[in-house]
């Protein structure tokens, strides 16, 4: 049953494939000699199998836990350097058709205060996420035909493009929405997007559809395909995820990477991102309502486990962590996090009444975007509001080609440097550009290049006089 190249969503995440994992991880978890071996090969960097991968998840010998937690760290700095990428989330609508039992935008919820924002209020939304620094939103609704139409995703889309106030401009707007058909796939890729997200919530099909037990998303087949269908519809830069906490996450390891190796083996091009939520608290939501929880330690070594598994990969952790979660996890393979986060419809312009709640979940880290910059600064990370490849080009199996070489690290570097330089000069606080200052400087030292560093000085010095926007 299991085939990887199979369109087939219970082929390609085969039910039977998934057991025989775990059965095959579980008797060799102490395995030293195996695990060995497939470290030897993680370092080749070049990426493991789920079942190689499942295998140093379950792996119980101390020593070996720390090369696994040392190799996902140096991958990391191997493929993305130093840097963290910044974004937003922007959620358009709350309406939704969906029955999800971990969700409070399901139908029946009637506590929840319903949201659609009209195109101006999404305006004053984006300004308002401008005037924070802000160059790269990921957009989210609801899944409903009547009030959140493809249509109303597109217009959207071409507003926020559109809005350029004082030196702000989102440059990337990456797009998360429920599985839709191929001729709409090529709409939102005529309109611009960044990355096609899709969480998957959960791979066992008999878990999903009791979590999905009404709506369109209901359909297994069509929501676990629905990846297959962007690429065809010409997206070349996808995103995917489950939702730890609804499933055994041992089960949801392993297809997650298989769903990598299918998007490898039948486009060429594995997941520009994966992400990795966990369930939160969220209006007539209660996560200990699942049983399948998992605490920090767990957390992070998944992270390190996929970091080490699939290393091209962006890896994503959201606000929903707390700052010393997410402090933790940096280490080991996130590559992009979210800062200064609103999960409501309009939070960004103005804060909600106390009778008011739109959020799909609770945020745990509630810090601003300043104070996230500054922090990942002081740990030595560059904060990036790069958009450079997206905008270049450089995406699908370009960007992927680049990355698996280590060349991308030559234009990101810079292009990390020459971005911060642009918001320390429009949004940081005093203290904030003072660090920021100094950081680019002990930076630009480690560009080996010297014409690129000539370029690099001469465009950080017209920053500083005013020009924006330079990029490799």
């Amino acid at each position: 049953m299991y085939n990887p190249k199979s369109s087939k969503a219970e082929e390609f995440i085969s039910h039977k494939e998934v057991l025989e994992t775990l059965a095959y991880a579980e008797k060799n978890k102490n395995n030293a000699a195996l695990i060995d071996g497939i470290l030897k090969k993680a370092r080749q960097l070049k990426g493991l199998t789920h079942k190689e991968a499942a295998v140093l998840l379950d792996c119980e010998l101390e020593e070996k836990n720390k090369e696994i937690y040392a190799l996902a760290e140096q991958i990391k700095k191997d493929f993305y350097g130093n840097r963290i990428v910044l974004f937003a989330p922007l959620y358009l609508s709350n309406y939704c058709v969906n029955g999800c039992v971990y969700c409070p935008y399901h139908m029946k919820n009637k506590h929840i205060t319903r949201k659609k924002m009209t195109q101006e209020e999404i305006r004053r939304e984006v300004i308002a996420l401008q005037d924070m620094g802000h160059k790269r939103l990921a957009i989210e609704t609801g899944e409903d035909p009547v009030n959140n139409p493809i249509e109303y995703v597109l217009e959207s889309i071409k507003t926020i493009y559109d809005i350029k106030h004082k030196n702000g401009a989102i440059r990337r707007v990456n797009v998360n929405i429920a599985a839709t058909t191929v001729e709409n796939y090529k709409k939102l890729k005529e309109a611009g997007i960044g990355t096609y997200i899709l969480f998957q919530e959960t791979y066992h099909k008999e878990s999903y559809e009791k979590l999905h037990p009404t709506g369109p998303k209901h359909d297994y087949a069509y929501h676990t395909e629905a990846m297959d269908r962007a690429m065809q519809g010409g997206i070349d830069d996808v995103g995917i995820g489950v939702l730890f906490g609804l499933e055994l996450y041992r089960y949801e390891f392993a297809a997650l990477l298989m769903h990598a190796e299918h998007l490898e083996a039948v486009f060429g091009v594995g997941p520009h991102t994966i992400s990795v939520p966990r369930i939160r608290p969220a209006d007539d939501i209660d996560p200990g309502a699942f049983d399948n929880g998992i605490n920090d330690d767990i957390f992070a070594k998944l992270v390190a486990c996929i970091r080490v598994s699939v290393p091209y990969t962006g890896m994503i952790v959201s606000t929903r962590e707390s700052k010393e979660c997410r402090e933790r996890v940096l280490h080991l393979g996130i590559s992009q996090i979210s800062g200064g986060s609103k999960t409501s419809v309009g939070g960004y312009y103005e804060p909600e009444e106390e009778d008011e709640n739109s959020s799909q979940f609770d945020v745990s880290d509630r810090r601003t975007l300043d104070e996230v910059v500054k922090w990942l600064m002081e740990m030595d990370y560059i904060p990036s509001f790069c958009t450079a490849c997206y905008r270049e080009g450089r995406t699908g199996d370009r960007f992927m080609s680049l990355c698996k070489s280590g060349q991308i690290l030559n234009c990101c570097h810079p292009n990390a440097l020459m971005t911060l330089k642009e918001y320390l000069e429009d949004y940081a606080c005093p203290e904030t550009k003072r660090t920021g200052e100094e950081l680019i400087e002990r930076e630009i030292r480690k560009i080996p290049n010297e014409k690129v560093l000539g370029i690099v000085k001469r465009n950080l010095a017209n920053i500083g006089e005013g020009s924006r926007d330079f990029r490799f």
